[in-house]
């Protein structure tokens, strides 16, 4: 397979598409056109290379994100009616499909975390290695942003966000501080936050570990755009969406993402009957089969050649039965897509 066209390289395309590729042919073996959903289309990296591999392919891309919306419908514009695109969040993937009527896809998609897009644009306030405002909304039109966080949250709940989306040790310390700063004059930049918290960690704790501000800002991007909330919401209908023989891929870059994407694909391979009884019954099988074994990690020349490769965990599986206990919901009629 060729290396997607354009300058921004999706991470592990190349294993997503080989994960991916058996769905969408088990659907043109039954006569179906397969439809694949990019639940966090971006720049529409993973989706070119895709649509390129698989000329009956049809791509429903979703992102909260209008500019990254934008700059992914343009790169797409070649596949012409091969691509429908959606403003949402990807906990609204099920009414997505609905207004689209497609009752089941062949494979979805999920590249979580900030995109190439917010990282690169330094006023979206994502970066804490460059001077920008507090902002770190994945969509520009909602309230809540991380300035409003540092500002009017308490220090408990700061504490909380830190320790919870962070995994920060010092959350309390580093809450603290920021209550301490905020009385001298609102918080408003990256640049500030960033050296604040720095000031609060220890000094032997800043010389490991990366930039002292890193789980920092993780967790306050978490937090504006309710991202684990979103997730676990997600992925039941993602799966509920999948076909029987579609598939679902997951890459996510920190252990809360990953966690959360292994227990619900755990969840769904193995049967919801109580594990004393001999016979599983009706509706009670297994939903999905898991196609890796734990987390896959990239290998060092996909880091050497993709930087932002380097922390990704890729989970997949493929949907083995109609219905299943597992299923969140409710029973689904057996049979393919309509369109």
């Amino acid at each position: 397979m060729a290396e997607p066209r354009g300058a921004h390289v999706p991470v592990l395309w190349e294993r997503c598409e080989q994960l991916l590729a058996p769905a969408f042919l088990a659907a043109l073996a039954a006569g179906r056109q397969p439809v694949y959903v990019d639940a966090t289309l971006g720049l529409g990296g993973h989706a070119a290379a895709l649509l390129s591999a698989h000329p009956e392919l049809t791509l429903v891309g979703i992102d909260r994100d209008p500019e990254a919306l934008a700059a992914a419908s343009a790169r797409l514009t070649e596949f012409g009616p091969r691509v429908a695109t959606a403003h949402a969040v990807y906990d609204q993937l099920a009414e997505v499909l609905a207004a689209r009527g497609h009752r089941r896809v062949d494979g979805v998609l999920f590249d979580l975390g900030v995109s190439s897009l917010q990282l690169d644009l330094a006023d979206r306030g994502f970066a804490y290695a460059r001077p920008a405002p507090l902002d770190m909304r994945m969509d520009p039109g909602q309230e809540l942003t991380a300035e409003m966080v540092v500002n009017t949250y308490s220090a408990g709940q700061l504490t909380r966000v830190l320790r919870d989306f962070g995994e920060e040790r010092f959350a309390a310390r580093i809450a603290g501080r920021i209550v301490r700063e905020r009385q001298r004059a609102p918080l408003t930049s990256t640049e500030r936050l960033a050296n604040l918290v720095q000031e609060a960690i220890p000094a032997p704790a800043r010389r490991t570990g990366g930039h002292p501000a890193k789980r920092t800002f993780q967790a306050l991007r978490i937090e504006v755009n309710s991202e684990l909330a979103a997730l676990r919401a997600a992925l039941p209908q993602a799966i509920d969406a999948l076909a029987v023989g579609g598939r679902i891929v997951i890459l996510s870059y920190h252990s809360l993402e990953d966690r959360i994407a292994k227990q619900e694909l755990a969840r769904r391979a193995r049967s919801s009957a109580p594990p004393d009884l001999p016979v599983a019954p009706p509706g009670t099988e297994p939903t999905l089969r898991l196609l890796t074994r734990g987390a896959e990690l990239p290998t060092a020349a996909e880091v050497a050649a993709n930087r932002r490769a380097a922390s990704a965990k890729l989970r997949a599986a493929e949907r083995i039965a109609a219905d299943g206990g597992g299923s969140s919901a409710g029973r689904h009629d057996k049979g393919g897509t309509t369109r």
